[in-house]
Order: C-alpha cells, then structure tokens, then sequence
C-alpha cells in the first residue's frame, strides 16, 4: 500500500518540476489489489466522489504526481487518459487536466425525500443575552490584532500557559480595578473560554449544595448538578436574592449575578452585598459572582464588583462575550490567592481553550482605550434601543409591565396569568424567536410561578428592529376584560 500528500496545482503551476508546485495538498492512498494503473485510478474516483476533488480542480502533471507517488510516468498519464475517457476527468491542451464539471460528489441524504421542515422560520431573533454581532468592531480588532502580533515575544507562539498571557493578565487587573472596582493582580488572574467553562473548573473544588438564585439559568444549574453540586434556590424579589435565606440551606457556595439578576433584572441591594460577605466570611462559604451586563447600565453609573469587599471570599467571573462578541472564547476568572493551584491544576497543564492570538489581541485592545470607546458607543446603541421597545409597549400594549430595563440586553414582559404559553405559541407564528420567564424558574422555589416574556434587543439588525417590535406587539395577549 503506498499513500502520500500530492499537490494539486493551481492554475498557472501546471509545467513545475516536479516536488516544487505551488496549489493545495491532497491525501491519495493506493491500496488493494491489481495494477498501480487502477490503484491509482480507485484512489482518483473515490476522491471525486467524496467532494475532496471538486469539479474545477486542476490535477498535477502526470510526472509531477509519478514523481510524488514513486510509480512510472507512464502509469499515471494511462489512468489520466482512461478517467478522460470514462468522463471523470477533463484534458484540454495548454490547461491541463481537470477534474470534469460533470463529476459531483454523490451524497446519500441528497436523494432522500425532502421532510417538512419541523420549525417555523425565524424572522427575528429576540433571544435574551445576544449581542448586536454587526457592531462588532472590525477595524479596531484588526488594527490591535496587527500591532498584538508584531509585538508579541517568540515563546507567545509556543505551549499555551493554563493561566493566560500575562500581557492579557496584567492589563485585565488595571481594568477591571478601574471599571469595576474589582481587587486583584495578574498572579490571581485565570483565563477561560467563558462562564460556563469556569463553572466547570470551580464544580469540583466548590464545597456543595451550591446556592442560586431562584430565577437563572437552567444550564448553569445543569453544570453544577453534572461535577456533583447539587442547587438550593433563593427567593428573588425586587432588591436581588433573599441573602438572610443563605443560613437555612446549608450551602457552601452561592452564585449570584449582583449587577443585574439574570432574568429578572436589577442589583442586589447595597445591605445585601455586605450580608453575602458576612455569611461567606462566618461560613467559610465563597460567592462565585457572575457580573453579567456589569458594563451595560443606563440610567447612572454602573455597579462596582462585590468582590471588592472581600477578595479572599468571592471568585469573580467575566467574559466579552455580550460587550464584543461570543465568538471570542475569552473570559476570566479573578481567584482568591488560596484557590488559584486549584484551578489550575482543573485545567490542566497548557492551555487547550483561549487562543493566544485574541488573548493579545484583546490585551492592546483594552490597553489602547479601543475597549472603552467600544463600550461607551454601545451603550449609547443599546439604550436607544431599550427606549423604543419601552415605548412602544408603552403605546401599543400598556397594560404589559416591563421590567428590568436598567442595564442589560434584555427585557422581562410581565405577562396576566396563565397566558405565556398562548404568547409563546403567537410569537412563533409572527416569526419570532423569543423566551418565556417560566423555564428560567428553579425547579425546588417555593417561588409562584410567573408569566413573562424574556425579550433580548441586542440581536436584530437596526432595519429590522422596528419590524420586530410590531411582530411582538401582535403576539402579545389582550388586556384583561376588567383593565381595558
């Protein structure tokens, strides 16, 4: 059995010699039995079908391919010259040999009969949590990511650190210390793919059950239970989470989203911060806080981090995948000293998660002040996106409470009674792609269930944000008969 890589030429590369022709590498493997001729012509055929020879291909010449293959020239221009024949393959002079627009890969599932599609067609994306991915800025990444890359020190390239760069580390540290009043050094700095990822480094080191709040999300709770960490909920009203319930569960751990409870919306009171830090303090206990939409507040300046109040007794976890975009895989968890070779060595011994391209590219990205602009433009964007579904369900829907509505990328419409599946159900027909409130409810809360609507306006397009809101305001229920 002979295999090898050939390299199948580009146009303009067809009379190279042989070993030197510039195109796109192909893996052929001559096996089985008979002649090399139809090893050779097997191994052609098979690539066709497969799709990795694609109509339109320019093959090598046939001593460039002899040469690569280590058979007789002779060999390989009778197997051209019988594909030619059997309409694989396609020879004119002066272009080469390539591979015939006739000769489509074969897929089975094409010649199965279509299937009615199961989901209606999404026309617009109200999904919670998703940013406006046209936002995104292109030109100053690039720009940082040129300068990041110039810059960057020969071992940048080598054994990812399971920390981080310490150029991400070092800049992350002067941040969020002036934008979030968060207390730290490069040393306690841990980076991550995201939230949920530094869930599951902390799942096994966490002492359980874990407390949550009542209204979050059910994957976070998921994680948890999955490494052995069963949830408790807490009662969530308009101050944040029921803190003074934290003694009776027997927690060791609670996860909170202090700066803006993830859905309901709001920070957790000013007394109850202290009282999260008190308990955690005559417990043992430690707060993971999740500073979801900590850079999205509206209405005054945002909330400074709880971690603040006590460094040894909160993990505090970030990311950029609301204010840049979830397709940057990188966030961070700002460790208690105490708990950092832990963490570590749940990670591993390199890092298999952040590319170190976008950790320094986000590193001169912060540095430059690209971040802030970034942030200060989207929150301008956001808000007047805010205000116009405010008013409108103001206008158009006023018996809807909304709520929520002070940071964030998301709204909660609270719903009458028993009348968010029935919206749910119209929502779908308008084309909408959007979430009820009750899925969000931890399944143990002595909680009353509520009906709502969880509304996210970061994702549509600025065209089609107006069209949106008119499809949510035909789906939304009537005013009860006695509030009209």
């Amino acid at each position: 059995m002979s295999e090898t890589w050939v390299n199948v030429s580009e146009p303009g590369t067809a009379g190279a010699e042989p070993g030197q022709a510039a195109g796109t590498d192909l893996h052929l493997e001559l096996s089985g039995e008979g002649s090399l001729r139809g090893q050779l012509m097997h191994a052609l055929r098979d690539a066709i079908r497969s799709g990795r020879l694609t109509p339109g291909t320019r093959l090598p010449p046939y001593r460039s391919l002899a040469h690569d293959l280590g058979i007789a020239r002779n060999t390989v221009a009778d197997a051209y010259a019988e594909l030619v024949e059997e309409g694989w393959l396609f020879a004119r002079q002066g272009s080469g040999t390539q591979v015939a627009q006739r000769a489509t890969p074969f897929h089975p599932h094409q010649a199965r009969r279509p299937q009615r599609p199961t989901r209606r067609r999404v026309l617009h994306d109200l999904m919670p949590s998703s940013p406006d991915a046209a936002a995104f800025p292109r030109a100053a990444w690039l720009t940082s990511a040129r300068r990041a890359v110039a810059a960057a020190p020969n071992d940048a390239f080598g054994v990812g650190d399971p920390r981080g760069r310490e150029e991400l580390r070092e800049t992350l540290a002067e941040y969020l210390a002036r934008a979030r009043g968060v207390r730290t050094d490069p040393g306690r700095i841990v980076l991550c793919s995201g939230f949920a990822h530094a869930l599951r480094l902390l799942g096994g080191l966490l002492k359980g059950p874990v407390a949550v709040e009542s209204y979050g999300l059910d994957f976070h709770r998921s994680l948890l239970e999955s490494e052995g960490m069963p949830t408790v909920p807490l009662t969530v009203d308009a101050l944040g989470a029921r803190i003074d319930e934290l003694p009776g569960t027997g927690a060791g751990a609670v996860l909170l989203t202090p700066a803006h409870q993830f859905p309901t919306g709001g920070p957790l009171h000013p007394e109850r911060r202290t009282a999260v830090i008190d308990w955690a303090r005559s417990s043992g206990g430690l707060l993971v806080e999740d500073d979801y939409d900590g850079e999205f507040r509206y209405d005054r300046q945002p909330v400074g981090a709880v971690q603040g109040l006590d460094p040894d007794r909160v993990v505090y976890i970030g990311s950029i995948s609301k204010s840049l975009s979830p397709a940057l895989r990188l966030g961070w968890m700002v460790l208690p000293g105490w708990l950092v070779d832990d963490v570590l060595a749940a990670k591993g011994p390199r890092e298999m998660w952040s590319g170190v391209v976008d950790q320094l590219t986000l590193a001169d990205f912060i540095a430059c002040g690209a971040y802030d602009r970034h942030l200060r433009r989207m929150r301008q964007h956001y808000r007047r996106r805010r205000d116009l579904l405010a008013s409108t369900l103001a206008e158009r829907a006023p018996h809807i409470r909304v709520s929520g509505v002070a940071a964030g990328l998301h709204a909660v419409l609270e719903l009458p009674e028993n009348t968010e599946e029935a919206a749910l159900r119209a929502a779908r027909r308008q084309g909408l792609a959007l979430d009820g409130l009750r899925p969000y409810r931890h399944p143990d809360s002595t909680m009353p269930p509520r009906d709502g609507l969880v509304i996210g306006y970061g994702t549509p397009p600025d065209h089609a944000f107006a069209a949106a809101l008119d499809a949510l305001c035909l789906a939304l229920p009537d005013a009860p008969q006695g509030n009209r």
